[in-house]
């Protein structure tokens, strides 16, 4: 929602703390360059990178710029990839218990060379878990597999499926059905270790005619691909294979889901013959299987925000994120609309989170 430090407070003081204890489901840690992940690489993979040209987070110039302007250092590092910047203007400026990590490095996206994907998924991995995870036990991980080749993804599961900050599996939503059975063993792997699946946006989303002309028109209804993966993974029977399976959807919005909800059930009480493994309606699954980050918040009226809670029928399925260090950052402190009731807010900032990444409680959440 800022481009810049807000009024809350001035450039590097620490704010006053929010009234709760606050999990932020969405924040992104990035390398310098490619080369961070040298050290952790193997041939033939080595190799490859002599010659590496990398794809681009997205497939657009940012007219304003992807990130804050003060994550913009001085000292040229790429935003988000400073530990101690991070800290400064994330996890102390806002008291914050927890902060999962997500990173911006997606080779789940790749088009092609799927070995190397998993290589650079693995090696991502290694670099993640010494340059951040084991400097802040406020950290929670994202183990970043690569599903083109589902075996590779399975293995890094199981690498890191134990590590004690990891806390899901990251699958960046682009052009692929994430609930074809072809994915399936990602899901039983994520299931065994008690990993959430974390759906974020990947840097290969399409709308339903293709690639937009603009990056306005791209973000505006990149929600496109996070409705189209809910149903995917419903009706495809995800949930009844894996009844186990949590998925956080990161970075879609969800002002759409109670329209989607309604269309789901609508559709499943005519033409449920068409897929039997799906034994009840769609929308018990969305609030039995999955949570949705609050960021991008819209801002409308605050009274219809308070209408769309009450419209999804539970108050458990949404979980602060401010999407740092990214230009539409949603500041603790400003983002929640003022009819949400302390006791919701509450349950967005922390406890809906805390249950369904099932974390130890924090020390500050008494307060």
């Amino acid at each position: 929602m800022t481009t810049a430090p807000t009024d809350e407070t001035s450039e590097g003081k620490r704010v006053r703390p929010a009234p709760f204890p606050i999990i932020d489901t969405d924040v992104h840690e990035r390398m310098v360059s490619i080369e961070d992940l040298l050290p952790y690489m193997k041939e033939p993979f080595l190799g490859y990178m002599k010659h590496w040209t990398g794809w681009g987070e997205l497939k657009y110039t940012h007219p304003i710029g992807g990130s804050r302007l003060d994550s913009l250092l001085p000292n040229g590092n790429v935003p988000g990839s400073d530990y101690q910047v991070l800290k400064e203007q994330l996890l102390d400026r806002y008291d914050m218990d927890y902060a999962i990590l997500t990173g911006l490095f997606y080779p789940a996206t790749m088009e092609a060379q799927f070995e190397l994907a998993g290589a650079l998924a693995s090696a991502y991995n290694e670099w993640y878990v010494r340059n951040w995870l084991e400097k802040d036990d406020r950290f929670l991980g994202s183990i970043h597999v690569a599903p083109q080749i589902p075996e590779l993804a399975v293995r890094e599961i199981e690498k890191w499926g134990d590590h004690p900050q990891m806390v899901q599996v990251l699958l960046p939503i682009g052009s692929v059905p994430l609930g074809d059975p072809f994915y399936h063993s990602i899901y039983e792997a994520a299931q065994r270790k008690n990993l959430v699946v974390g759906m974020h946006q990947g840097n290969s989303v399409t709308t339903g005619f293709g690639q937009p002309r603009y990056y306005i028109e791209w973000h505006t209804i990149l929600s496109q691909a996070f409705m189209g993966t809910v149903v995917n993974l419903i009706l495809n029977g995800v949930f009844d294979k894996y009844p186990g399976t949590r998925i956080a959807m990161l970075e879609g919005g969800f002002t759409w889901l109670p329209s989607l909800m309604w269309r789901m059930d609508h559709n499943y009480k005519s033409l449920r013959v068409e897929v039997p493994w799906v034994k009840r309606l769609p929308s018990e699954y969305v609030k039995e299987h999955f949570r949705f980050s609050t960021q991008p918040i819209e801002d409308p009226n605050p009274q219809f925000m308070l209408r769309m809670v009450e419209m999804m029928e539970s108050d458990e399925l949404l979980m602060f994120s401010t999407d740092y260090p990214h230009w539409d950052f949603d500041s603790p402190l400003r983002s929640l609309p003022t009819t949400f009731s302390p006791e919701l807010k509450r349950k967005i900032f922390y406890d809906n989170a805390k249950n369904f990444y099932q974390l130890p409680d924090s020390p500050k959440a008494a307060r």
